[in-house]
């Protein structure tokens, strides 16, 4: 059994070694010092842990798949795990995840190198999901639905098929709102994200780390940490319920930034009161 209380020492000791030390920089090779950390850096990092913490979402011999799309959110997700992984009291193991649609067949394979970089291992597909969403093949779903339906249950057989005990995604915080309400415009229900979630029958666990970060702060963070970032070439990629929901709050809370941060808040109480859904029949 992992010790909790050591694990939550490790990650105060580790926020506390981000408090602004003059000799600590992260930098893409991990912890070197050499510099101060930034604040959105410390920040960041800092929420992630705490989150990972107070979910339990990890444990001893962890076997992490971390689903990486090429965009700024997974890809600061994964660069967050290798560092945290540094400072954990355990051991645990990493794997990169990246399945290509197929618009373009090889504008993944710069992140392939910067996979190799981090010192992850990984494993990268080419697959025609993209276009079968867009062709006649689909006349029943929209093209969102039918691709990320589709590359979700081929990376849920890439986790049997390595043996992972884990699947993370990098869902930020203003997934959790656009979510919530997508849920409840296009579906008439109340639901939304949780930080973990069990699937089938406690073969694997599906974790978001990074649901506590805002997007904004995400993409400052791409930035400071480099991160290689694949343009979307989906033609669909900017016509999604997803971005028609959060286009509509962004016209609230541009004029009333606390609308936002009130939401989030809510959204947040609301998934630590209530329990996570049962998915065991998924």
């Amino acid at each position: 059994m992992i010790c909790w209380e050591e694990f939550d020492r490790s990650l105060i000791s580790y926020k506390h070694s981000l408090s602004g030390s003059q000799y600590t920089r992260i930098s893409q090779g991990g912890i070197s010092q050499v510099g101060k950390i930034s604040y959105i850096q410390k920040s960041c990092i800092s929420k992630t842990s705490k989150l990972m913490a107070s979910a339990s979402m990890l444990f001893p011999g962890a076997r992490i798949g971390v689903a990486i799309s090429g965009g700024v959110d997974s890809g600061v997700l994964l660069k967050i795990l290798t560092l945290i992984k540094k400072k954990l009291p355990f051991e645990i193991e990493l794997m990169a995840l990246h399945i290509n649609p197929g618009f373009d067949r090889n504008n993944h394979n710069h992140l392939v190198s910067w996979v190799k970089e981090l010192g992850v291992s990984g494993y990268f597909t080419v697959t025609d999901f993209g276009l079968m969403a867009h062709s006649d093949e689909n006349r029943s779903n929209s093209p969102c639905f039918f691709c990320a339906w589709r590359r979700r249950k081929k990376l849920f057989e890439l986790v049997k098929e390595f043996k992972l005990t884990h699947l993370a995604l990098g869902h930020t915080g203003d997934d959790l709102v656009s979510t919530f309400f997508m849920n409840l415009f296009y579906g008439g229900r109340v639901e939304t994200m949780y930080p973990k979630e069990i699937f089938f029958k406690g073969e694997f666990y599906l974790i978001r780390p990074l649901l506590l970060i805002e997007k904004q702060k995400i993409i400052k963070l791409a930035k400071e940490f480099d991160i290689p970032v694949v343009e979307n070439p989906c033609p669909s990629a900017k016509d999604t319920s997803r971005s028609k929901v959060m286009d509509f709050f962004e016209q609230i809370w541009s004029k009333e930034t606390r609308i936002k941060k009130n939401i989030f808040s809510a959204l947040y109480n609301y998934i630590l009161k209530n329990p996570v859904p049962d998915y065991n029949s998924r």
